[in-house]
C-alpha cells in the first residue's frame, strides 16, 4: 500500500477492501447491482475516486460507506479498514439486524443455495 493512486477500479477496491473474498465475486456483484456507486448502478470496470458512497450488499450484510482512500492491492484487514467509512445510518441498520439475528434465528440463513437432504429433514422436523 505503498503507492498512492489516483483511480481505482471499483471491483478492485471491492476487493482491496475486503468487501469480498475475490475480485471475481466483486466484478459479478457490481454487475448484479449488489453495488451501487453514488445511488446508481455501475460497471466493474468504473474508476473511484476519494469521496464517492457505495452501497455494499455482499451476500452477508448491507454496507453503505464512503470510500476515503483508495488502493489496487490487498492487504490485512486493518489496513482495509482505513480505505473506507461506514455511514451511521448503515451502522445503526447493521446493529439492529445482528440484534434480531440474536433474538430469532432464521433456520434457512445458514443454507447456501439449494438444501441437501439432510437439510431438507432439519427444515421439515423444525417446522413440525
Amino acid at each position: 500500500m505503498g503507492k498512492t493512486v489516483e483511480a481505482v477500479r471499483i471491483d478492485k477496491w471491492l476487493w482491496a477492501a475486503r468487501f469480498f473474498k475475490t475480485r471475481t465475486l466483486a466484478s459479478d456483484a457490481v454487475d448484479h447491482g449488489k453495488v451501487r456507486l453514488n445511488d446508481e448502478r455501475t460497471k466493474p470496470a468504473r474508476n473511484l475516486k476519494a469521496g464517492d458512497i457505495l452501497a455494499i450488499d455482499n451476500g452477508a450484510s448491507v454496507w453503505e460507506v464512503t470510500v476515503v482512500l483508495l488502493a489496487d492491492n490487498r492487504s490485512s484487514a486493518a489496513i482495509a479498514q482505513t480505505l473506507y467509512q461506514e455511514t451511521e445510518q448503515s451502522m445503526a441498520r447493521r446493529a439492529t439486524l445482528a440484534e434480531d439475528r440474536k433474538f430469532f434465528h432464521e433456520p434457512t440463513q445458514q443454507i447456501k443455495g439449494r438444501p441437501t437432504k439432510r437439510d431438507r429433514r432439519l427444515l421439515d422436523k423444525a417446522q413440525s
